[in-house]
């Protein structure tokens, strides 16, 4: 079981990811399922009385946990354990609870009830973060930065185009769990093996009546069954499920990494607070810690998806119970880390300083490379040799390249091509300006805007007006 010890609770993850996913809300779930199956026995006739589903109402969340765990260590079943603890409270009841069903009825259902509820909170804090990229994309549309390509300076973009770049990520994303919420089913009522059996013992052969009963049931609780499933609901909904959690934490990660190389150039960093510390023993320090631990956090995310893969490979025939410790562990702590992810990418999307003159300083002090392309061209429009001006070119930049790194000058290959023949013609008295070499950067961020995020925004125009007052960073 999580309990309030564990680190992902502690430090990382929402109060309200946290409950979800503790052991109050799952064994009261149980509890709600078992009532949910009981109604709809009693409604198809099975001598199941008003009092008592009044009296399993009455007790959905008052959980023994010290008779629960005792229970559990005498009859080594976890489920068993809490019939019986149910049951002392329901005496009334207790003949008729869990009646039909086996183990995996409770434990099966009520995971895919957790995991639909966690599915559309990570979705809802999705949108909200696309939401602050858009925002900060907006502001710096037109914000000349240089591009990387192998890490190594390349053709001018802006800051607000990188942002979409990052934003774009996450739509793809958002696209993925929109539609793992759509297609997420439950296991119903289904049997030891998947055939009913039990449940048609129960209406004496009336087919129509069993089918009816998981018809009610899945009403009752909100979700559709799984069209044919063995003991359990199919593994590979896990397997799919966490892929869609690795792909939000590959997007997280690829972001915050960009972030600590932007924040080591000194063009951008996260927010950095009045009395934050950076270092205990270098007091001068800024370190990206947010960007850090989202790094740290995702790899955890990214790590856990190997294990639903393989759960759902080895289950053999109808079901092998080698799922459920792993099971256990998997599905929580994967939504509690990927839900501290997105608090930590949210909030330093609304704080992400960025330094214009840095970045224009270091773009100047390559632009005289990235503007030899140009030059080409129009040098090959007056009639030279396109692969001549290259090499000349190329030579003039490797030389001027090494006297910035071997003499620590400033970059004169502007000044060595206006003195090449190959040039004459061609003005080159102003140095180049970085606005001329962004291309359609600026437009580009208006068209992702409209045609991506605005579209999010109106979709969750709700949960982006909605405040989350608890937010760990």
């Amino acid at each position: 079981m999580l309990t309030y010890d564990n680190p992902l609770i502690a430090r990382y993850a929402s109060r309200k990811m946290s409950e979800l996913w503790s052991p109050q809300r799952k064994f009261s779930t149980w509890r709600r399922l078992w009532l949910a199956l009981a109604e709809s026995e009693a409604e198809l006739g099975l001598p199941i009385t008003d009092e008592q589903l009044d009296e399993l109402r009455s007790h959905l969340d008052d959980i023994d946990f010290e008779l629960a765990a005792e229970k559990e260590l005498e009859l080594r079943h976890d489920v068993m354990a809490h019939v019986y603890t149910y049951g002392e409270v329901c005496p009334k009841a207790k003949p008729i609870i869990h009646l039909g069903a086996t183990s995996c009825f409770v434990t099966d259902n009520a995971d895919a009830l957790l995991l639909r509820e966690s599915l559309v909170i990570i979705r809802n804090r999705l949108a909200a973060v696309i939401d602050r990229l858009g925002k900060f994309a907006w502001k710096y549309r037109d914000c000349p930065c240089l591009s990387f390509t192998h890490l190594q300076p390349a053709q001018p973009t802006t800051v607000g185009r990188r942002a979409c770049l990052w934003a774009y990520d996450l739509v793809l994303d958002l696209n993925e769990i929109e539609y793992r919420i759509v297609q997420l089913k439950t296991l119903g009522n289904k049997g030891t093996t998947g055939t009913q059996a039990s449940f048609l013992k129960l209406f004496h052969g009336d087919h129509e009546k069993v089918k009816k009963l998981e018809t009610l049931f899945c009403r009752k609780i909100g979700l559709e069954p799984f069209a044919l499933t063995g003991q359990t609901y199919p593994r590979k909904a896990d397997s799919q499920i966490l892929d869609v959690l690795s792909g939000i934490a590959q997007s997280s990660y690829k972001f915050a990494a960009d972030l600590r190389i932007l924040a080591h150039r000194k063009e951008m960093e996260e927010p950095f607070e009045t009395q934050q510390i950076g270092s205990s023993a270098m007091a001068y320090k800024r370190n990206p810690m947010r960007s850090e631990r989202i790094c740290s956090l995702a790899r955890f995310v990214m790590s856990l998806q190997t294990s639903p893969v393989m759960t759902a490979a080895s289950q053999w025939f109808e079901r092998t119970l080698d799922d459920s410790a792993n099971r256990r562990l998997v599905l929580p702590q994967a939504f509690l880390a990927m839900d501290a992810v997105l608090i930590l990418y949210q909030n330093i999307t609304e704080g992400m300083v960025v330094y214009r003159k840095v970045i224009e300083k270091n773009l100047r002090a390559e632009l005289p490379f990235m503007a030899t392309e140009n030059l080409l061209m129009e040098a090959v429009e007056r009639g030279a040799d396109r692969q001549d001006v290259h090499e000349i070119i190329r030579k003039h930049s490797q030389d001027a390249g090494a006297v910035v790194k071997n003499e620590g000058k400033e970059n004169d290959l502007w000044e060595r091509l206006r003195n090449d023949p190959v040039f004459a013609g061609i003005d080159m008295t102003k140095e180049p300006e970085p606005a001329e070499f962004i291309g359609r950067s600026p437009e580009q961020v208006d068209e992702f805007i409209a045609e991506q995020i605005d579209p999010i925004r109106r979709r969750y125009y709700g949960v982006l007006t909605a405040t989350d007052a608890e937010v760990k960073v």
